[in-house]
C-alpha cells in the first residue's frame, strides 16, 4: 500500500492534466519557476519519403557439385554453418583417380623416353644426310618419329594435368566466405559427376528487390538516393539502384535492384525490408522523442506557460525523423517545451504539493 500512496498525487496530476489537455492552461502555480532543459518549437526542413516493401537476396551464392566420381567420406558442414574462402567443404574416396594419376604419371615417363630416343635418331640422321650416308626416306621417317613423339609427350603431359584435377576435384572448397544455405548429400553416398552436393549463399553482398509503380519508377531509378530500413529501424545505404528492364503489365509495377553496402549482416536473404525513397523537402514541426509523454494512445508535450511552469498539452504525432518526431497538431511553432518529459513531470508534481 505505501508505494500507491506514495505515487498518488504524481497518477493524480498526471490524470488531471490530461484530462485538460486542449482546454486552457490552469493558473501557474505560485513560486519560483522550475528550472528545466527548453526548446522553442520551430519548423525545419525534413526529408518527404516513399517506401515499398522489397525481398532481400544474396549476389553471391553458389550450388556445389560434384566434378567427379565416388564416395563421398566426409561432408563437413551442414545448414546454417558459416564457412571460410578456401575452406574444405566435402572429401570423396580418391582410389580411383589416385590410380589414373599414377597411370597418367607412367604414361608421361614413357613418352618422355621415346621422345629422347627419337629426338637423338633425328639428330644423327641430321648429322649423316649431307654425307649421303643415308637416303631421304630414312630421313624423313626420322624427322616423322620425332614429331610423332614429341605430340606423344604433349599428349601424355595433359593427361596428366587432368588426372592431377581428378584427384583435386575429390576435396571441395568453399568459393569465398559464405553460410551453408542446403545440403543435397550425406556421407557415404557414392555420386556422380553433377550431382548436387551443398549450396551457398554470402551475407558480405546483398541486395534488395522491389517492386515501384511503372509511373514513379524512371524518377526512383534516377534520384540515385536511398536506402533500406530494416525491421529493427537501422538504415542501410544503397550502393547502387538498378531497374528491370520489364515491367509487370498485370500489376503495372517495375523491379528495382537496390545494391547494398558490404557485410549487412542484419539482413538475411528472403526476408523483407523496406525500401526508402527522397522525393523531396517539406516544412515539418518537430520535437524530441525525449519530450514525449505517452501514456497508451495518449501522447503529450509539456508547454512553458508565461511564468515558466510546465502544462500538459496532448498532440497529434507522425513519423520520426532522427530522433525527432513530426507533431501534426497540438502546437505551434514559437511555443517553448521542455525536453525532458520525466523532469517536467516531477517539477510538476512538486508545484502540486507545494514543495
Amino acid at each position: 500500500m505505501k508505494p500507491m500512496l506514495r505515487h498518488a498525487p504524481l497518477l493524480a496530476v498526471l490524470a488531471l492534466a490530461l484530462a485538460a489537455c486542449g482546454s486552457e492552461q490552469t493558473p501557474s502555480p505560485q513560486g519560483a519557476a522550475p528550472a528545466l532543459e527548453t526548446r522553442v518549437v520551430e519548423t525545419t526542413m525534413q526529408p518527404i519519403e516513399r517506401d515499398w516493401d522489397g525481398v532481400v537476396e544474396a549476389i553471391d551464392r553458389a550450388t556445389l557439385a560434384a566434378q567427379t566420381g565416388g564416395r563421398i567420406a566426409d561432408l563437413a558442414v551442414d545448414v546454417g554453418d558459416e564457412v571460410a574462402e578456401g575452406q574444405a567443404l566435402a572429401r570423396f574416396t580418391a582410389i580411383e583417380q589416385q590410380a589414373g594419376q599414377r597411370r597418367a604419371a607412367a604414361a608421361l615417363e614413357a613418352a618422355r623416353a621415346s621422345a629422347a630416343e627419337t629426338t637423338a635418331a633425328f639428330e644423327r640422321a641430321t648429322a649423316l644426310r649431307p654425307e649421303g650416308a643415308i637416303s631421304q626416306a630414312m630421313f624423313d621417317q626420322s624427322k616423322a618419329a620425332r614429331e610423332a613423339a614429341q605430340a606423344q609427350l604433349a599428349a601424355a603431359r595433359a593427361a596428366l594435368r587432368a588426372a592431377d584435377e581428378q584427384v583435386g576435384y575429390t576435396e571441395i572448397r568453399a568459393p569465398y566466405r559464405a553460410v551453408v544455405a542446403a545440403r543435397f548429400a550425406q556421407p557415404g553416398e557414392t555420386v556422380a559427376p553433377g550431382s548436387p552436393l551443398l549450396s551457398l549463399l554470402s551475407l558480405q553482398r546483398l541486395r534488395l528487390l522491389v517492386d515501384v509503380p511503372q509511373s514513379q519508377a524512371g524518377t526512383l531509378a534516377n534520384a540515385g538516393a536511398a536506402f533500406v530500413l530494416t525491421s529493427n529501424g537501422e538504415r542501410i545505404a544503397v550502393t547502387n539502384i538498378t531497374p528491370f528492364p520489364q515491367a509487370d503489365a498485370m500489376a503495372h509495377s517495375v523491379t528495382l535492384r537496390l545494391d547494398l553496402a558490404s557485410d549487412t549482416t542484419s539482413l538475411r536473404p528472403g526476408t523483407t525490408a523496406k525500401a526508402v525513397f527522397p522525393i523531396g523537402e517539406a516544412a515539418h514541426l518537430t520535437v524530441p522523442d525525449s519530450s514525449l509523454s505517452r501514456r497508451g494512445e495518449i501522447v503529450a508535450v509539456h508547454v512553458l506557460d508565461a511564468q515558466g511552469f510546465p502544462t500538459l498539452r496532448q498532440v497529434r504525432i507522425g513519423r520520426s525523423f532522427n530522433g525527432e518526431s513530426e507533431v501534426l497538431s497540438g502546437l505551434q511553432p514559437g511555443e517553448t517545451i521542455a525536453l525532458n518529459a520525466q523532469a517536467a513531470l516531477e517539477a510538476r508534481r512538486r508545484a502540486a504539493m507545494g514543495d
